[in-house]
């Protein structure tokens, strides 16, 4: 399976863990830092490439030490880097994370190079020879490019998904609609349904997304699993009860095991349901990348584990 994960690329660093940050010039004593790639189009790389997934990743980061590391770090994780571009002027995106004992993770954010991504940027031809393409973060790039970016994938027999990064409290049905034609799976989460489409029904949000032309709507609720909506009704998809470090990454995740089990020819359920297995295991350490797992052992984890009740 080709993929091409395009969009949002971040380079994340995380601390943990953080009860409050000291005041004036105090310090306090953490248990790990780490340095991660992440994003809805990085972060999602990584499990695709964990799960056997050929991926290639496209978008735009800085010419600074921050860029350098965050190729560094797709490349050792097995990801073909050529088509991200390197920005002179503008800083690669980052995201300084301090994780809570909870796993909840606020964060202090830099939006960088990932919103000067633009069609004279696209790998037009990598893009129409790869299986699927992978968008995130299409309201950072312009609604425009991202409905020309998808609609040339579709064009080429591509098939497309997509994750939005901003919270739903910064959305608008405006940023997406005129891509949504052309998204063969939308992936949000419960936040960004509501805020993006302005219902305050979940499922209604659901729906209005499908009417405007996206095929399928799973959308991911944390501890609460998936819903999966489609013009024949919804299916509810448990999340596995594991003890949580970190959700750092955890939508990415869901994200590439979901688009990992379409492209093995699995049903939108049980695709969901590997998307649920990679979400845990990445839950259970800190930042996008944790765990050494792969297809099989995801496989063996959800028949293995209980659904969360």
């Amino acid at each position: 399976m080709k993929v091409v994960t395009m969009g949002v690329h971040i380079l994340d660093v995380l601390v943990r863990p953080v009860e409050a940050i000291p005041e004036g010039q105090g310090a306090t004593l953490v248990e790990d830092i780490r340095m991660t790639a992440a994003g809805t189009a990085g972060g999602t790389a990584l499990t695709l490439a964990k799960l056997g997934a050929l991926v290639r990743s496209a978008g735009a980061i800085g010419s600074d030490p921050t860029g350098d590391m965050l190729v560094q770090l797709l490349d050792t994780a097995g990801i073909d880097t050529r088509f991200l571009v390197r920005r002179t002027d503008t800083p690669t995106s980052a995201s300084v994370l301090p994780i809570r004992p909870d796993g909840d993770r606020p964060s202090l954010h830099l939006l960088g190079a990932n919103i000067t991504y633009g069609p004279d940027d696209v790998p037009w031809d990598a893009l129409a020879e790869a299986d699927h393409l992978h968008l995130g973060g299409p309201e950072l790039i312009g609604v425009d490019t991202a409905a020309r970016i998808l609609a040339y994938a579709k064009e080429h027999g591509v098939v497309t998904s997509v994750d939005l990064l901003a919270p739903g409290a910064l959305g608008s049905f405006e940023q997406i609609e005129a891509a949504l034609p052309y998204v063969d799976h939308m992936l949000p989460n419960e936040d960004q349904v509501l805020g993006f489409t302005g219902e305050a029904d979940l499922v209604a949000g659901a729906h209005k997304l499908l009417a405007a032309g996206a095929g399928l709507v799973a959308v991911t609720r944390g501890g609460d699993g998936a819903l999966l909506v489609t013009p024949d009704g919804t299916e509810k998809v448990p999340a596995f009860a594991v003890d949580v470090v970190d959700t750092t990454g955890c939508g990415d995740a869901f994200s590439a095991g979901f688009v990992r089990g379409i492209g093995l020819g699995r049903t939108p359920y049980d695709s969901a349901v590997l998307g649920c297995a990679a979400e845990a295991l990445v839950a259970q350490g800190l930042g996008s990348d944790h765990g050494a797992f792969d297809l099989a052992a995801a496989d063996a984890f959800a028949a293995a584990h209980e659904p969360r009740s």
